[in-house]
């Protein structure tokens, strides 16, 4: 391509292509590079997408959407070695809220309105440098040859983000600040999933494993239904994981928690279709220098935007905000032919006023309390597991009280000094 491109965006996620389709559907010249067969072709596997927060954003999308299913039902277990406690939570309140996809399936057919809009979006294009000329960042280098010039480069190329350090945006990812994923996509009848879990229509159930599932290390297991499949994983932190010993490796997790009763009458008979592994933020927005500099913004996993603290694990609904707001700034840079550093300090601006940095601000310790407070992954999983054991057994002599069995288990709990340093990290989240 000859002359200066308005936009290059960096990374066919869902971060670069809503900065893709907001700048296309707006007349701007954008051309996106993806490494990837096509967008999406990387992320094979499922997700939740939180919607509330992204209702106002791109509001055309959402109805026609490729969603899986609509949760209603949230579910957490804690596992213990030889048992388990699950709690659910039913209700028509959030019904709507929040969906499960396929990131396959949702990339591609937003790739596909990206175009519809006039944006350029060209795969199997590796970008490995950035053109920068005194202090600004001026284009892209292409497989280490071809140079693609731009007024602006928009960098949202993954949570390892090399091109964010070269441009001097965050630093190298460290392993306290990551995970590991392991996904797999399990295929049913949808008819079987439903009644497997006691589902209809289009409803859905998003699932947390806590506890046995990585043997005691930072980390937890996941369950989301789709229509005719299911994704399940783990995730576990890689710091912990690298650091501890005795722990199975992480493809062996995933069989046992796979084997485990909890889970397998769900997916028994089911045929695995797609398989990955992948690295996931965690707390990584701490690494995040700065999000703007002369001609480029940095955006989605790339910055650091995710976040996990313990009960929802989000990251979906901070990447299509954070290509909004990127959008929006590059057309308000465009009029003013302006593409500086002060011009695009705008972005940290929107996002600032927005749910993105206010949760990421909110929440920016808690995947660090999460790792410090080790015994949520062994000890109360099996001393909550041993309690309701003790409550629901009926043995062959006299039957303890209940209100002594619960006094017993208070006293093995606050008679502990750590329980008190726990809760006391723990109020932190």
């Amino acid at each position: 391509m000859n002359g200066v491109i308005d936009v290059i965006v960096v990374g066919g996620g869902v971060a670069g292509l809503s900065a893709a389709y907001g700048l296309a559907k707006a007349g701007i010249e954008v051309l996106l590079l993806e490494r990837g067969d096509y967008p999406g072709s990387k992320n094979v596997t499922g997700g939740r997408l939180y919607l509330e927060p992204i209702k106002s954003i791109f509001p055309e999308l959402w109805e026609e959407a490729p969603f899986e299913r609509c949760v209603k039902k949230e579910r957490l277990s804690l596992l213990a070695k030889k048992s388990s406690l699950t709690l659910e939570f039913n209700s028509e309140e959030i019904k709507g809220t929040s969906y499960t996809l396929l990131r396959s399936k949702f990339d591609k057919w937003l790739s596909e309105k990206v175009e519809a809009y006039g944006g350029l979006i060209i795969p199997q294009k590796k970008v490995t440098g950035l053109l920068k000329e005194d202090g600004w960042v001026k284009g892209v280098v292409v497989e280490g040859e071809e140079k693609l010039r731009s007024n602006i480069v928009i960098i949202a190329d993954g949570v390892l983000s090399p091109l964010g350090q070269q441009a001097g945006l965050k630093e190298e990812i460290s392993p306290n600040r990551v995970a590991v994923g392991v996904k797999e996509v399990i295929q049913l009848p949808q008819e079987e999933i439903n009644k497997r879990f006691n589902l209809k229509d289009n409803e859905g159930v998003a699932h947390l494993f806590v506890g046995e599932v990585t043997e005691g290390v930072f980390g937890g297991g996941f369950l989301y239904t789709n229509l005719d499949t299911v994704s399940l994983g783990i995730v576990i932190g890689l710091e912990a994981f690298t650091n501890s010993k005795g722990v199975s490796e992480v493809p062996r997790l995933l069989e046992d928690f796979k084997s485990r009763n909890e889970l397998y009458p769900l997916i028994e008979g089911g045929e695995v279709v797609e398989y990955s592994a992948h690295l996931i933020p965690e707390g990584a927005f701490g690494l995040t220098k700065k999000l703007f500099g002369n001609g480029v913004l940095l955006l989605g996993d790339a910055a650091g935007f995710a976040l996990n603290h313990g009960i929802t694990v989000r990251g979906m609904d901070f990447a299509i905000a954070s290509g909004f707001f990127a959008s929006e700034v590059v057309k308000e840079a465009k009029k003013r032919n302006d593409f500086s550093i002060n011009a695009l300090s705008l972005y940290e601006s929107f996002l600032r006023n927005s749910f993105v940095l206010k949760d990421m601000y909110n929440f920016k310790n808690s995947s660090e309390i999460l790792w410090s407070v080790s015994r949520l992954y062994n000890y109360y999983p099996q001393l909550v597991s041993d309690l309701f054991k003790d409550i629901f057994f009926v043995p062959a002599e006299n039957k303890e009280k209940l209100c002594k069995t619960f006094c017993r288990y208070l006293k093995k709990l606050f008679c502990d000094f750590q329980t008190y340093k726990d809760l006391w990290k723990l109020r932190g989240l």
